[in-house]
């Protein structure tokens, strides 16, 4: 099975920065696409971002592009997600996922526990 293990969530003031780590385990990773996924508190989960494990193509939601960036350490499988200029609607639990696409749609198979980003006005 896939593990996914967040990291690297807290507190921060509006315009700062902050840096998520999922650290993955596993085999075959090179079939995931791997993604980032945010739920507020009384809000639907949402897509942030993905990028694919073997060549390292990245896709973004509309709300985060410009600010923030996903990328991967194959050597270390990891996966991270660079947060910037925060904004308090960035506040959400949010979550490592291991999916493909299927259809040419993103059907996430494994979900890592989630890390909790708070940013205060």
């Amino acid at each position: 099975q896939v593990q996914l293990v967040e990291s690297g969530g807290g507190l921060v003031q509006a315009g700062g920065s902050l840096r998520l780590s999922c650290a993955v385990s596993g085999r075959a990773l090179s079939f995931y696409r791997m993604g980032w996924f945010r739920q507020a508190p009384g809000k639907e989960r949402e897509f942030v971002a993905a990028i694919s494990w073997s060549d390292g193509s990245t896709s973004y939601a509309d709300s985060v592009k410009g600010r923030f960036a996903i990328s991967r350490d194959n050597a270390k499988n990891t996966v991270y997600l660079q947060m910037n200029s925060l904004k308090p609607e960035d506040t959400a639990v949010y979550s490592c996922a291991a999916g493909r696409l299927i259809n040419m749609k993103y059907e996430v198979e494994y979900w890592g526990q989630g890390t909790q980003v708070t940013v205060s006005s």
